[in-house]
């Protein structure tokens, strides 16, 4: 097991990184964030005494460096530019973020850091049947997935290289306080606390839902315990409906509001499957998912009252 002391995040803005600094910092490692200047964003980053914020652009990660004085045993890269819309298949945009993750092993080694922390994607994968795990083979669709698997790969091999041990978490469907506004559940909490009926497709999906608490819980056991050079699936690694996480959404807010079901069309090549074997990830560091999706999405709404 490795003991960590000092940590450095990228990305904690969102909620796997906002997750993650709590809970980092409540475990007693002092955290550096290293966050871009003028961030809208940076107010989401956690208050605590343990945590301190370095404001480094995503483009000149080695020039942080100079301003890092102490070392560092773990390095939590969650940054990522271009992660929806049309930027998604910016392939000039994606490539560059290629870039920015080897910069991140750069100052990762700078500073003497023992793990590297990749966050990927499942779209990595591509459409495929059955549970992902880290033998699925591979077959991204867009330039998103492209550049993750990438830099999955070449962070890798760049670590190895620098003798730093290397680990990577393909994210599924994270969910919780400070995530993108316009992710399904996030809409939908927005649209119903409005008073408003938010319009789904029939919702046959079976995806799979993880809490941002247990998602940062994870990238924790991982920079612990994690095998190097392993790729983990993250998710539940259970599936619903998504009319059925709906419900939950819709109740959690008000039974008695509406939400229309089948209002929309699946969009072409909707994804009907989505779930994460997370056996390797038990065995190997013995994480199980805490939060089940009723009470995440209750703690979730009762955040979004509060903004």
């Amino acid at each position: 097991m490795r003991t960590l002391h000092r940590a450095i995040v990228t990305g904690a803005t969102g909620a796997v990184g906002t997750a993650l600094v709590r809970v980092l910092a409540e475990r007693g490692i002092a955290v550096t964030v290293l966050c871009r200047p003028g961030s809208a964003r940076r107010e989401n980053i956690p208050q605590h005494p343990r945590v301190r914020v370095c404001f480094a652009d995503l483009t000149r990660l080695r020039e942080a460096a100079a301003e890092l004085d102490d070392s560092c045993d773990a390095f939590f890269h969650l940054a990522w530019m271009g992660t929806a819309g049309a930027a998604r298949n910016d392939m000039f945009q994606q490539n560059k973020n290629v870039e920015y993750a080897l910069e991140a092993v750069e100052l990762a080694a700078s500073l003497g850091c023992k793990i590297f922390v990749g966050a990927g994607s499942q779209a990595e994968y591509g459409r495929v049947e059955g549970k992902l795990c880290a033998d699925t083979p591979v077959f991204p669709e867009n330039g998103y997935g492209i550049a993750k698997l990438c830099a999955g790969q070449m962070t890798r091999i760049a670590c190895a290289q620098k003798g730093i041990q290397h680990v990577w978490a393909r994210i599924l469907s994270v969910y919780g306080p400070y995530d993108n506004p316009n992710s399904m559940v996030m809409s939908g909490i927005s649209a119903l606390l409005r008073g408003e009926c938010p319009r789904y497709t029939p919702g046959e999906q079976e995806w799979d839902y993880l809490y941002s608490e247990d998602a940062a819980q994870a990238l924790l056991l991982m920079a612990e315990k994690g095998k190097s050079g392993m790729v983990y699936p993250l998710g539940s690694g259970q599936t619903q409906r998504l009319k059925n996480y709906i419900a939950a959404i819709r109740d959690a807010v008000n039974p008695a509001l509406p939400v229309a079901l089948g209002a929309l069309p699946y969009p072409e090549n909707q994804v009907m499957y989505l779930c994460a074997d997370i056996s390797s990830l038990t065995q190997d560091v013995g994480f199980r998912p805490r939060v089940s999706f009723e009470e995440g999405i209750q703690k979730t709404v009762d955040w979004a009252k509060g903004r």
